[in-house]
């Protein structure tokens, strides 16, 4: 009878064991009949423009990281890819559909986890727009917008969740920038300039917070295969083999391993870096030839 009830009390031990491992916020003193919650267990990652491309491939992979996932984007198809996230890797994975490209975004988004207790310990600022086109000729709408997506919501999202990160010793910021933030794009000039800002901000708050135990990265790729260029798949196919060109999961992994090992800034592809080097060589004369014979 004696050796039965030290085998239960065993028993009793290990399982009170294995829960607080599983669970951290399990206490020894907790009832041990009630269901242990793994989403709590987790940290979650926010992720922005989640809904296709390059932020689903971050929301992806986050996910096998074993983070509880928010996920943000305009568009309506953000609450199935959290549940095709959530069945895939069994993570907790809550979906938010917001405009990011209003000034009141960024409070938003953080009031929202301040009052549903959500902890965000990685950040991913990856919505963004693109449009092909002289800057006079696009209209106000679309240059305001820009301007909110890429500039002022990412920096003040970086504002409200990086003190907490602060404060925990711990965080991981990822901005996706672009490699035309290396260079002055006619026809591009408010997206690369604004791609400047996130890769010349990244470093600054980079430079400030390391020490602090937070981490800030700028991802500048040169071109991605997705839909964002309107590319043909032949297009993509080319660019993919020739090596200027990368797909969103590689794009996505290269990113997050350069984040969690604390780099400030990656480029994927050599080719990119030469690309880069060779067209800073260019001078303003030669660009205004380009554009006169209307070779671009």
């Amino acid at each position: 009878m004696v050796e039965h009830d030290l085998a239960k009390v065993g028993v009793a031990s290990s399982s009170l064991v294995f829960r607080s491992f599983l669970c951290p916020n399990f206490s020894m003193s907790s009832d041990i009949s009630k269901p242990c919650n793994r989403a709590e267990s987790r940290k979650y990652a926010l992720v922005t423009g989640a809904s296709s491309g390059i932020g689903l491939q971050y929301a992806r992979q986050l996910a096998k990281r074993d983070y509880n996932l928010l996920i943000v984007s305009n568009e309506n198809s953000i609450f199935t890819r959290a549940k095709e996230i959530e069945e895939e890797s069994g993570v907790d994975v809550k979906a938010l559909e917001r405009d990011l490209a209003t000034q009141d975004a960024a409070k938003e988004l953080f009031d929202y986890c301040t009052d549903n207790n959500i902890e965000i310990e990685v950040l991913v600022n990856n919505a963004g727009i693109y449009r092909n086109s002289d800057f006079l000729d696009t209209d106000e709408n679309f240059t305001r917008q820009i301007l909110n997506l890429h500039v002022f919501t990412p920096s003040m999202l970086i504002y409200y969740f990086g003190k907490g990160m602060r404060v925990r010793h711990k965080g991981y910021i990822l901005n996706m920038s672009s490699i035309t933030a290396d260079i002055a794009v006619q026809r591009l000039s408010t997206y690369s300039a604004t791609k400047s800002y996130l890769r010349s901000f990244s470093r600054s708050v980079h430079i400030e917070l390391k020490r602090e135990g937070v981490y800030v990265t700028a991802v500048c790729p040169g071109a991605v295969s997705t839909n964002l260029y309107n590319l043909s798949d032949s297009a993509r196919k080319t660019g993919l083999r020739l090596g200027y060109m990368v797909t969103p999961e590689k794009l996505a992994q290269k990113g997050l391993n350069a984040m969690f090992r604390g780099k400030w800034r990656v480029t994927p592809g050599i080719i990119n870096h030469i690309g880069v080097f060779l067209i800073k060589l260019i001078p303003t004369w030669m660009l205004r030839l380009v554009r006169k014979w209307e070779w671009y």
